[in-house]
């Protein structure tokens, strides 16, 4: 008896408990495995999502809608990969900025304009003291030659040119213009004509937009203040800083066919066309 026991137990030999680690680690290395795919595939887009991102702040921007105190949402982090802080695109602004720096150092200390590269491209701005009379859309005389050198500057480039007029904020109304929005656009507006006509810009490079008062730079309480708010910004936009992506367009809707189209109401119910009588 204890013999035939013994040989059934050599048969059939202990199961081992630890076979279910084989699974286990079967779906954590597949695991693992889907995270690194899906964290590939979103770096991947993220160059993109921020080139995006860009054009709409910028879109918004030309528009008047957001103010440099205004919160930005970031819908991801900024980062070095971003399109419009990558040096290959800003290099040739930076070297338009030297070459300008030095070309026109003396207007620059007499503070009549000033030069900034910004993640959205390079600003020239225009100092109202040294292009404009006061309440004028009509450009001085002395600002010719500053413009010249500007243009022959930016002339070669395939950079979109974006005017963009501000004010202070102290009200006027003038025969000419009602209100500083109508100043600020005409002094953009100028300058365009001024590339277009003067210097033959791509009319396909120019725009135009007006801010009044509503983006400053300084502080509007002191005299200072109000007058490096008073200027035209040209801005020589970065490669894909103002570009927006083609939307699709949306075909109108079908007509119903005729036989789906309701049925006018009977005379009896229709509603009277002309006025109702009192």
């Amino acid at each position: 008896m204890n013999r035939r026991a013994r040989r059934r137990t050599q048969d059939h030999p202990h199961a081992s408990h630890e076979r279910w680690l084989i699974s286990y680690a079967d779906f954590i290395t597949l695991l693992f495995a889907f995270f690194v795919v899906m964290y590939a595939a979103s770096r991947g887009k993220q160059t993109r999502v921020m080139a995006l991102q860009q054009a709409i702040r910028s879109a918004f921007a030309q528009l008047g809608l957001f103010t440099p105190a205004a919160p930005q949402v970031n819908v991801l982090p900024e980062t070095p990969a971003e399109v419009v802080t990558a040096p290959e695109v800003l290099a040739p602004l930076a070297e338009i900025k030297r070459k300008l720096s030095g070309e026109l150092a003396a207007e620059i200390a007499k503070h009549e304009l000033s030069l900034e590269l910004t993640r959205q491209g390079l600003v020239v701005r225009l100092e109202e003291a040294g292009f404009f009379d006061s309440g004028s859309d009509a450009l001085r005389p002395g600002a010719a030659p500053m413009l010249a050198k500007i243009a022959a500057a930016v002339a070669p480039l395939p950079n979109a040119l974006r005017f963009e007029g501000h004010t202070d904020n102290v009200p006027i109304h003038t025969a000419r213009f009602a209100s500083n929005w109508q100043l600020s656009t005409a002094r953009a507006v100028e300058l365009v004509r001024m590339f277009l006509h003067q210097y033959h810009i791509d009319p396909d490079r120019l725009s135009a937009a007006g801010y009044g008062q509503y983006h400053p730079i300084a502080s509007n309480a002191t005299p200072e203040g109000r007058q490096m708010n008073r200027r035209v910004d040209m801005v020589v936009v970065a490669a894909g800083a103002g570009e927006l992506p083609t939307l699709p367009t949306l075909a109108p809707p079908a007509k119903p066919p005729a036989s789906a189209q309701p049925k006018p109401p009977p005379a009896s119910n229709r509603r009277p066309q002309g006025p109702v009588p009192k």
